[in-house]
């Protein structure tokens, strides 16, 4: 199984040559332009890391490090079994987020995610595996270290996709990822940062541990719960902003 570049990619740089961080950087900008540009012959799924690491020419922690982040960006899953598949699904939620866009506000957007994630996280309970569970134990972690709004939207984006993905239902993924890109337009920053205020922020970091929890005990009907009650404070918090109370009311 091998891959095929474009003839503009970047250099490959030996490890000799690069130190950890380039390497990381390397790994990652080489397998966003595999992905982007579709470059792999076995329907969608990437070579094994070992074949990575050496067609790129750097080392296999690397390239584990570039697939972790695209793991967490929703832009592949990696499965037992059948190994690391390019997710089709992300491309089709840019599309029906779009149209999403045209016709909904944050308040409303919250709403459909509150009908499919408490789902999501009772599936992830039923179908994950031990690799989800530890990934999303680190994922609740970095919301709880989080240092500023936007590092925690990213911390928790990622910890929300890591459910939605061990919930091996690519329909019901294909519809969050279109939510949550509606979620993340720019227009709605400020109410997210006031929903995601540092107060808020420890508040929802210890929701999302106990959501892991639920999860990785295999209890489906505590983290369908623990998602439901999470995603009712976050709307409570958008609510508050959307339309505050008249002073004295």
């Amino acid at each position: 199984m091998s891959i095929e570049f474009h003839a503009e990619a970047r250099p490959v740089r030996h490890r000799a040559q690069a130190s950890p961080a380039e390497a990381k950087e390397e790994a990652l900008a080489r397998l966003r332009t595999i992905i982007e540009g579709g470059h792999v012959q076995a329907a969608g799924r990437l070579p094994p890391e070992r074949v990575l690491a050496e067609q790129m020419g750097v080392s296999r922690r690397a390239v584990r490090h570039a697939l972790d982040l695209l793991e967490a960006e929703g832009r592949i899953t990696r499965q037992q079994g059948r190994g690391t598949l390019i997710c089709a699904a992300r491309d089709s939620a840019v599309d029906l987020g779009a149209e999403l866009a045209k016709l909904t506000n944050p308040v409303d957007t919250l709403e459909a995610r509150m009908a499919i994630e408490p789902t999501l996280a009772r599936l992830a309970a039923l179908r994950g595996t031990q690799s989800d569970f530890d990934k999303l134990f680190e994922s609740a972690e970095a919301s709880r270290l989080a240092k500023d709004p936007i590092s925690y939207e990213n911390a928790d984006a990622a910890f929300h996709r890591r459910i939605a993905a061990a919930s091996r239902n690519p329909v019901l993924v294909t519809i969050f990822e279109a939510l949550l890109l509606v979620a993340s337009d720019r227009s709605w920053r400020h109410g997210r940062e006031t929903a995601h205020c540092i107060n808020n922020q420890a508040r929802y970091a210890v929701a999302h541990r106990k959501i892991a929890a639920a999860i990785s005990e295999r209890n489906p009907k505590a983290a369908e719960e623990a998602m439901r009650a999470h995603l009712g404070i976050v709307q409570q918090q958008l609510i508050e902003h959307a339309f505050p109370r008249p002073q004295g009311a």
